[in-house]
């Protein structure tokens, strides 16, 4: 870092929510206020066709929601290595790209640092997954360039990049008392990633922390994956997924695969989408589930359906109950309902590959369960009841640490912007 330069920003740009740290004078990582007293974002854009605004985070969530006419956006990172990443979109009366929305997003984000801190931020530290693409380099290499194009594109003048959970490692050492091998388990929204790492007081004066790093791993599997599949199979089908129609043939599913993934859910509503599913009819033997589909796509309920299945998740998980899905939007008296039961019967394969994910990284470092002295968890993903019970099976008598679920990331990617 050239003398009177700033520390960068450490940025932590989630599939499902963001966040954004710098250091203070007294060389310690603070999370940004970035929504009132809200320190993690939504990572959402909404474009008012009402008025030709443009808003972010829960605002932009809350007026999609409270139906106001326009395009809301979500999991952007998801399209980062996808053939869609250059695809335009109908943003009111004009096409934008979903690389330019991703730009204007963390210029959104640099914006409102830069009035909190009251300086321009110009350096930047972000974090990317272990696997931007799983077992595919090339498109792994292009989603990073994206990603590091979008963040110039922004205002930002000098970007690196960080594993995510390696900075959630260097937040956690700072709590360590005593040198210890760590998993760092961050499970967001999109990816599930892994680190074993040598962490202590000590080790934390090292310029150079390479020789620490033990073994990364991640699986391209997250929150947004779960929130998928219990769409699927617990409001879908009342749409008409999985239903036998005259000919005994099920109707066509990518609809359904479409209309359940939160990046693709505004692509059901666009003309040819919606004369494909019209098209639709006759695979139906009951057109009443049809009049549903129609209803969701002709009314863009896409969203609304999703953040409900989302909130159940979480409330059942919280709760360990049965939690309804309230579907009265779609047709009056609709729901839905999700309980512990039906949590396990649909994200237990999921689960289990993600865990196995972890126990890979731990064999990669040469070490057996029993050899770390802890796991810590960052990510909102990794409050999720089921998860931390098919973790413990496997890590039987390894401490489980919770970090801050939502700003570990972000904070340690300062401190490594502080060591640049």
């Amino acid at each position: 870092m050239s003398r009177g330069a700033r520390p960068a920003l450490g940025i932590d740009f989630g599939t499902s929510n963001s966040a954004v740290s710098f250091i203070g004078t007294d060389g310690m990582a603070r999370l940004i206020p970035l929504e009132d007293i809200a320190t993690a974002m939504p990572t959402a854009v909404f474009f008012n066709s009402e008025d030709h605004s443009t808003h972010f985070g829960r605002e932009a969530v809350a007026l999609y929601l409270a139906g106001v006419e326009g395009r809301l956006m979500r999991s952007l990172k998801s399209l980062l290595g996808s053939s869609l990443l250059d695809e335009e979109t109908s943003i009111g009366a004009g096409m934008l790209s979903f690389r330019a929305i991703i730009a204007r997003f963390l210029g959104e984000l640099r914006g409102r640092a830069g009035r909190h801190l009251d300086h321009e931020p110009r350096r930047a530290v972000i974090g990317r997954p272990v696997h931007f693409v799983d077992d595919d380099a090339d498109r792994d290499g292009r989603a990073q360039a994206a990603l590091l194009e979008a963040a110039m594109t922004a205002g930002f003048d000098e970007v690196s990049f960080e594993l995510e959970p390696i900075a959630a490692a260097f937040d956690y050492e700072r709590r360590v008392p005593r040198e210890s091998l760590v998993l760092v388990v961050d499970i967001g929204g999109g990816t599930s990633d892994f680190t074993v790492v040598r962490l202590g007081p000590e080790r934390m004066k090292r310029p150079d922390r390479a020789a620490d790093i033990l073994a990364t791993a991640g699986i391209h599997i997250g929150g947004t994956d779960y929130d998928q599949k219990l769409n699927l199979e617990q409001v879908m089908p009342l749409l008409g997924f999985r239903h036998a129609g005259p000919s005994g043939r099920e109707v066509p599913s990518p609809t359904f695969l479409d209309l359940s993934s939160w990046h693709l859910i505004h692509w059901m509503y666009t003309p040819r989408m919606l004369r494909q599913a019209r098209e639709l009819r006759s695979n139906y033997a009951e057109v009443g589930l049809h009049d549903r589909l129609l209803t969701v796509l002709e009314r863009r309920l896409g969203h609304l359906l999703a953040s409900e299945v989302e909130q159940a998740k979480i409330q059942s998980s919280v709760q360990d109950q049965t939690t309804v899905i309230d579907l009265s939007l779609v047709e009056a008296g609709l729901q839905a309902t999700l309980g512990a039961d039906e949590m396990a019967r649909h994200l237990s394969p999921l689960l289990q590959q993600v865990v196995q994910c972890a126990a890979e990284c731990v064999a990669r470092a040469g070490l057996r369960p029993a050899g770390i002295d802890a796991i810590y968890l960052t990510g909102g993903s990794s409050s999720l009841r089921l998860f931390r019970k098919t973790l413990r099976h496997h890590f039987t008598s390894t401490a489980i640490v919770e970090g801050d679920l939502f700003g570990g990331v972000a904070l340690g990617l300062a401190y490594v912007g502080q060591r640049a």
